[in-house]
């Protein structure tokens, strides 16, 4: 092969090899659509949206958390969790569908972050703030708490760097009395629960 050759092979293969390991580097996020395929079973292949909190719910496997994590630890993941219903490890693939939808660039100024509030609030969804916004004031954009919430039982979700998520339970009775918690800084994806009072709650 000519050297020109072998140079125009080479700079053909430098932007696929760069675009693989991207692939294999990327981390899941809230909002991904994965596609998964299982070799043996196509009754299991189907799309995925990740959820809030992160995590995807699939007929066998149940739920698994995702968000976080490469599309081959999902892959690993998923493979073990079907294995014990096939006489072999089945083969399973997990490639992406589409990426969430990134907010589009804006001055440092005008930027949000996503919160999602779920359960017995008055505007449960999600809700856009300004970065180093607080815990009442989030609650405040949904509309706050509705009239059957539990609400000593509110629980703030938060998944860290590594995948791994952390829940801080508040209690707005008692911040509404002057108790901390209120001011509670909110970070980018935090979920917001607010479950429903029982009957004699």
């Amino acid at each position: 092969m000519s050297i020109l050759r072998r140079l125009a092979v080479a700079l053909f293969l430098v932007p696929f090899l760069s675009l693989v390991a991207t692939a294999q580097d990327y981390r899941i996020r809230p909002g991904d659509v994965l596609q998964i395929e299982v070799l043996e079973d196509n009754t299991l292949n189907r799309s995925a949206i990740v959820l809030p909190d992160g995590q995807i719910t699939l007929p066998v496997a149940g739920t698994i958390r995702v968000a976080g994590r490469s599309l081959a630890q999902v892959q690993a993941d998923l493979a073990q969790r079907l294995a014990p219903g096939f006489a072999t490890t089945p083969t399973v693939y997990v490639s992406m569908s589409a990426l969430a939808e990134r907010p589009a660039s804006t001055p440092a100024a005008a930027r949000t972050i996503a919160i999602y509030v779920l359960g017995a609030a008055n505007a449960p969804g999600k809700v856009e703030v300004a970065p180093g916004s607080t815990f009442l004031q989030a609650l405040a954009q949904a509309g706050g708490a509705s009239p059957f919430a539990a609400k000593k039982r509110i629980q703030l979700r938060r998944v860290d760097k590594s995948g791994v998520e952390r829940v801080y339970k508040l209690d707005l009775d008692a911040i509404e009395n002057g108790a901390s918690g209120g001011s509670t800084r909110l970070m980018n994806g935090d979920v917001i629960m607010i479950p429903q009072r029982k009957l004699f709650e």
